[in-house]
Order: structure tokens, then C-alpha cells, then sequence
């Protein structure tokens, strides 16, 4: 017997439609390229996003053809969003922090037609115009009179082609299964790799992402994602802000400390979201100047694992802490760490150890822990292994192909991280695959020994890296950045480690460095830190 329900498709146009009809007045805030900030209601972003959408009609672009922007989190990329997935076609949102031979490489493979870019890329633009032969049509993302005298010749101005067009437009008819969008995987290993996501796809995402057990977000929240829109779709939130009628505030380029910091004052955020690298700067910050946040409920962090100190400053500094774990191929959201209800009596020294987890899995998606010859290992918060995971917003391959080693003969995605699962459910991260350290045929977690030394109040970073050694095989290497003011000598944090860790898993160098290689998604480059001991 079939149900008697109504079958409307699940596709991102609903949402912005939504938005403005229920939310028209509610602000999307951007700290915009030129440098003024710019702010409109949902109502104005569906107009413009309708009369972008004839443009890109007007221009030929037609369903499955790949548009693609190189551009940060703004208002104009926001209705490239809507605009592009809204006739069909598939926004590429390329990582412009890749080398530029991948940026090539990427527009290339995905076949991309039609870029779109913001004014600080237009020398990039120009540099690879003639390396992307399938790109027909340059637009800046700017008015007229900003024009960008590098760009290549007969680049379009957004501004100008959405003036010219009308404000409304019929959204077509489209299979919710259809593709919409692509991003593609931050390549630390080998070329980037492609996700295509689909319309179903992203609003089920968007759902579980406004639920209380992940985001926990309604009307009443104003949002700050500090993940660029090109990254994963800024973890999702330009889909589910809208969702649920909420103030979007977008920092354009300027994710430094002190802009964080004032857009997250100046607009009241209370939901802030993004790698741990960002709540250094904005924390430093707040303790340098002595400005206080009074707003933030919630700070999710994701991207790496925050270390227990970092999470005690910014539930200290600005809020409290909900880490989050997922990966592009998830779209991105898989674990969210949430306090059941018997965890509302718990410990200071409870509710630490239970927020250094990744969290529990959200409604959708599907974890298990496999062992090294395939087993389903028990949920009992010691037995690692391989995390798979399977849900209607994971991917089921990658675009054209590649990686199908990653996808098991079951239908689960083999993630490359490696964890265990409690009792409860927490999902606890060890370490990636690539980045344990295998010392006398036992391994030995990057993660916890980068945990270890950042309780240490003089450290800001580490990585901990395996070095080759004649004996043991690989010996830990351990790589620290002190606060700005802080002083801490290797003999002192090495001595720290050891009060912390197994005898056996002392690194047998603690090095004090001024930065560390950071990639285009806010993760530390481990690779490039191994390559450059190689290379002496």
C-alpha cells in the first residue's frame, strides 16, 4: 500500500524561497572584497539570486553544466548558490588556497564553463585563463566601475549582468537527485578528488544540521561561519541558516583574530563554527585588547581535533564548545558533540574528557569501526580500527571515478581516519592513518601527543610527526608554536609530555618553531613537515 502524501521534490531553491517569505527581513551580513560591509534581507537575496539566474540562462548555461567561482564567503557568492543550482547546473566552488596548478587541474577535470571570481583573484585568473581552455566566460564578481584591469579580455561584471536581467523567474522542475553541486577534496595526496552533491542530498544534510542534536539553530540565532563557502559549503551553513530564517553573517577574506572579533561583537553572532587555527587568533586577540564576547552560545569547531586547552579557552572566552567531526565526502557533517541528559550532573574533569570526542553520530549517518582484516570491531571505547561510515549525504564514489579504493564492496565509505566508538556512541578519533607513528611495531596517536603538550599555557600549536629511526622503525618528532608573549623552553614541554603520556611515547625531540605549514582547509600539512625532514 502506498502512502497518501503529496511527492514535492527536495530542491535548494525551496529553501530561499522559504526564507523570504517567512524571513524576508532578516539580514545576511557580509564583510565584503572591496571592504564595507554589506547587509540585505532574504527577500533581496531571492531577487537577485532570480535575476542571476536569468543571466546564467541568457549566458547558455544549461543543466549538469559546471559553473564554477573562486571566491570567499559573501553575499554574491551566496546567490551563486541558490542561482546556480537553482536551473540545474552544478556550482563548482574551487579552493582558490590550492597550489595553482591544481586550481588548473580541478576546473579542468570538472569541466567547468562559465568562472566566476572575486577581485582578489584576478591575477590568478589571468595567470591560468589560458590553462582552462573549456572556461568560455569570465565574470568578475564586482560593480562596473571595479572592473579589474588584470582580468581576461571580455570578462562580464556580475553586477551589470544582474541589473540587466528581470526579477522574477520560475524555477524549473528538477529530480532531487540531481547533481547541483562540487567541491573537491584538498588533494594532500595526489590530485584533488571530486564530490558531487545532489539536491535530496543537501536539504536532508540542511535538516540534520538545524537539528538541537547538531547546529541548534532557528530564527532566533545569528550565524558566523568562519569555513570559507569554499570549503565544503562553508560546513553547510548557507542552506541551512536560510532553512530556518536565521541572520547569516559572512567574513568575506578577513578571517584574521581582530575581524572575527568584531564581526562576531558588531552583529550579536551566537553560533560560530570553524577550524581550530581561527579561535587561536580570535582568543589572542580578545586577551591582548581586553574585549569581551557576550553573545556566542555555541562555537563548533571541526576541521582537526581541538586539544583540551584550546577548548577551555574558548569555553572561558567566548562560549561553549560543540566539536563536530565530518569530512567533504560527508557534506560534511557526520558526529556532533552533544551532552546526552545523564550528562548534565557530570564533573568538570568528566565534561573535558567527554568534549575532546568527536561526538555522536547526527541522525543519517551510519558509523562502524573495522579491524585490519575487515571485522566490525565492538563499541566498547578501546578497540580501534578503520572508520566507515554510510548515510543519504555521503558520497557513493568520487566524480569521474577516482578513489574507488575508498568505497567498500558493502556500500560503506572507508574515511581514512581511525577511531573507536564507546557505549554511548562517542565517536574518539586516534589519528589518521597517514599520520600514526609505528615505533617498535606498536603505534603511538599524533593526536594525543599534540593534546598533551597543548595543555602546556605557553603553547599555541603542535604537530607531531614520525621521523625514521634505525631501530624502532619511527620515533615521534614533536613541533610546537608558543603564544605570542609566552615563553617555554623544549626541555620544559618535552617534561610536560612525559607527566602525560606512556613512557614509550615521549617524542625524543621537542622543536620550538615559528609557524607551522598550514593548508587550504586550516589543517596542518603534516606531508609537507615529513618532506621537509627528508629533504634535511
Amino acid at each position: 500500500m502506498q502512502a497518501l502524501m503529496m511527492d514535492r521534490a527536495l530542491t535548494l531553491p525551496s529553501i530561499l524561497e522559504y526564507a523570504a517569505a517567512y524571513h524576508p527581513d532578516t539580514e545576511i551580513v557580509t564583510r565584503t572584497v572591496e571592504g564595507p560591509i554589506h547587509r540585505y534581507g532574504y527577500a533581496q537575496a531571492l531577487t537577485r539570486s532570480k535575476r542571476m539566474a536569468n543571466a546564467l540562462k541568457a549566458m547558455g548555461v544549461k543543466p549538469g553544466d559546471r559553473v564554477a567561482t573562486l571566491a570567499w564567503s559573501t553575499y554574491r557568492h551566496f546567490e551563486l548558490y541558490y542561482a546556480v543550482s537553482g536551473i540545474g547546473a552544478v556550482l563548482h566552488t574551487i579552493n582558490p588556497r590550492l597550489h595553482p596548478d591544481q586550481v588548473a587541474w580541478v576546473a579542468n577535470h570538472a569541466e567547468d564553463t562559465v568562472l566566476f571570481f572575486d577581485l582578489s583573484f584576478a591575477d590568478l585568473v589571468a595567470e591560468l585563463a589560458g590553462r582552462m581552455p573549456m572556461v568560455k566566460t569570465f565574470v568578475a564578481m564586482c560593480a562596473e566601475g571595479d572592473a579589474p584591469a588584470s582580468a581576461p579580455v571580455g570578462t562580464l561584471v556580475y553586477e551589470t549582468l544582474a541589473a540587466a536581467q528581470p526579477e522574477s523567474f520560475d524555477w524549473p522542475e528538477l529530480d532531487e537527485r540531481q547533481a547541483c553541486a562540487l567541491c573537491y577534496t584538498s588533494g594532500t595526496t595526489g590530485n584533488p578528488k571530486g564530490v558531487l552533491y545532489g539536491h535530496r542530498s543537501l536539504v536532508l544534510h540542511s535538516l540534520a544540521l538545524v537539528a538541537p542534536n547538531a547546529f541548534d539553530l532557528s530564527a532566533r540565532d545569528v550565524v558566523l561561519p568562519c569555513a570559507q563557502m569554499y570549503h565544503a559549503n562553508a560546513w553547510g551553513t548557507p542552506y541551512a541558516a536560510p532553512m530556518v530564517g536565521a541572520k547569516l553573517v559572512l567574513p568575506g577574506r578577513a578571517l584574521d583574530g581582530p575581524s572575527v572579533a568584531e564581526l562576531i561583537i558588531a552583529e550579536g553572532a551566537t553560533f560560530l563554527l570553524g577550524v581550530p587555527t581561527i579561535w587561536v587568533g580570535v582568543l589572542d586577540h580578545l586577551e591582548q585588547t581586553g574585549e569581551r564576547i557576550r553573545t556566542v552560545k555555541t562555537v563548533a569547531v571541526g576541521g582537526s581535533a581541538p586539544p583540551t586547552a584550546l577548548i577551555a579557552r574558548i569555553e572561558a572566552g567566548m562560549g561553549q564548545v560543540r566539536q563536530l567531526w565530518g569530512m567533504t565526502e560527508l557534506s560534511p557533517l557526520g558526529v556532533a558533540n552533544t551532552p546526552l541528559a545523564r550528562h548534565a550532573g557530570e564533573t568538570p574533569e568528566a565534561a573535558a574528557l567527554r568534549k575532546v570526542k568527536a561526538g555522536r553520530a547526527v541522525w543519517g549517518v551510519d558509523l562502524r569501526i573495522t579491524g585490519e582484516a575487515g571485522e566490525i570491531l565492538p563499541h566498547d571505547g578501546e578497540s580501534a580500527g578503520r572508520l566507515q561510515v554510510r548515510g543519504p549525504w555521503v558520497a557513493s564514489a568520487y566524480f569521474k571515478g577516482e578513489g574507488a579504493q575508498a568505497f567498500t564492496d558493502d556500500g560503506w565509505f572507508d574515511t581514512g581516519d581511525l577511531g573507536t566508538l564507546d557505549g554511548e556512541g562517542f565517536l574518539r578519533l586516534t589519528d589518521r592513518a597517514k599520520d600514526l607513528i609505528k615505533s617498535g611495531g606498536e603505534w603511538i596517536s599524533s593526536l594525543d601527543l599534540e593534546d598533551a603538550v597543548s595543555t602546556h599555557p605557553a603553547v599555541a600549536m603542535a604537530a607531531a610527526i614520525g621521523v625514521p629511526h634505525p631501530k624502532w622503525d619511527e620515533r615521534p618528532l614533536l613541533l610546537v608554536v608558543l603564544r605570542p608573549g609566552a615563553s617555554a623552553t623544549a626541555l620544559e614541554l618535552k617534561a610536560h609530555v612525559t607527566e602525560r603520556v606512556a613512557k614509550w611515547w615521549v617524542p625524543d625531540e621537542v622543536r620550538i618553531v615559528d609557524a607551522l605549514p598550514i593548508g587550504p582547509t586550516g589543517k596542518v600539512l603534516k606531508r609537507e613537515l615529513r618532506d621537509g625532514l627528508a629533504g634535511g
